[in-house]
């Protein structure tokens, strides 16, 4: 494997809290990598330290096997594209995108530009100004910007956070496509479960201030090693002591036939959502649980006696103070 980025027990403190708390991780070469995390849990901290925006508290950081931590973000080859992009309103598009090399003073910057705004698909739009560009496109000028300078490591702050529900999807799919196309290294900061699991290659989950977990998306979403990292991902049924995915939680007005587990539940609600129902029982125990079922199945009403149960190669074991 070719590391391109590595964080070696790397701890930054400030004077109330400590922020990251001996993060060590390694990156591969050309990868999609995303720190996933709610708010506070160090993701973004961890980002502008590899970005050279704060200093580490401990620990090293290294760029190509070349430890960076006294070196300031210019002289770092990574780019950071920032969470409202931060493109210069009075320049156009392509203005914006040739910023860096000009500052750099790289010869025939024309060709460089013309093919980075091919590759993220902006071509005939080079002139129009932030104001008249729309979300995605003012994103993709942000990407192109970074990109041209040929970055070893790309940084991206809550890309797709900006964006409206319905655009965030489609620039979800482009953001991955181009991604492949340029074989550039990308770490993203989100805190979104969905835009992780969709379109990176591994993830590493932080929690306060700590990286509890590392790998590709399916397996943390299957093998999660923590319940903070289980409920993360997604909604868990915990029916005594044990986990359960609701797509993975049948439901029935009869007992289950064969060698599955199961709980008698009340049906306590049904809700639509689409291409499928979500309905919400009532345990034995008190505890709530929802089993997702498909529109022809979902013949279920508040205050039916049903049986949940599921498979046993479903279930999350994972100890009650993880």
């Amino acid at each position: 494997m070719d590391t391109v980025l590595e964080l070696r027990e790397v701890s930054k403190r400030y004077p109330a809290h400590a922020a990251v708390s001996g993060v060590s991780l390694a990156v591969e070469r050309g990868e999609f990598f995303a720190l996933l995390g709610p708010s506070g849990s160090g993701k973004t901290t961890a980002l502008r330290l590899v970005a050279g925006f704060e200093q580490p508290s401990g620990g090293d950081i290294l760029l190509n096997g070349l430890r960076v931590n006294h070196l300031p973000p210019y002289h770092r080859n990574v780019c950071t594209v920032f969470q409202n992009y931060a493109l210069f309103p009075h320049m156009s598009a392509r203005e914006n995108i040739e910023f860096g090399l000009r500052r750099r003073g790289v010869a025939d910057i024309d060709a460089a530009v013309s093919a980075v705004i091919g590759l993220v698909q902006l071509a005939g739009k080079e002139s129009r100004y932030p104001a008249s560009l729309s979300g995605g496109e003012r994103q993709r000028v942000a990407l192109a910007r970074s990109l041209v300078l040929r970055p070893d490591v790309l940084l991206l702050d809550e890309p797709l956070s900006a964006l409206d529900p319905n655009l965030r999807k489609q620039v979800r799919g482009e953001l991955k496509a181009l991604q492949r196309r340029t074989v550039v290294t990308f770490l993203m900061v989100t805190h979104d479960q969905e835009e992780a699991l969709s379109i990176s290659d591994r993830i590493g989950v932080m929690n306060a201030g700590r990286l509890e977990q590392t790998g590709a998306p399916q397996d943390l979403y299957l093998r999660p090693r923590t319940r903070f990292i289980a409920g993360f991902l997604g909604p868990v049924n915990w029916i005594d002591g044990v986990g359960v995915r609701p797509e993975a939680t049948r439901i029935s007005h009869g007992p289950p036939a064969g060698d599955v587990r199961s709980a008698a539940a009340t049906v306590e609600s049904s809700t639509f959502l689409g291409n499928c129902f979500h309905v919400e029982s009532r345990l034995a125990s008190g505890g709530l649980a929802v089993a997702e079922v498909s529109r022809p199945n979902a013949r279920f009403h508040r205050g039916d006696t049903v049986y949940l149960w599921w498979d046993a190669s479903d279930e999350l074991r994972l100890p009650a103070d993880s």
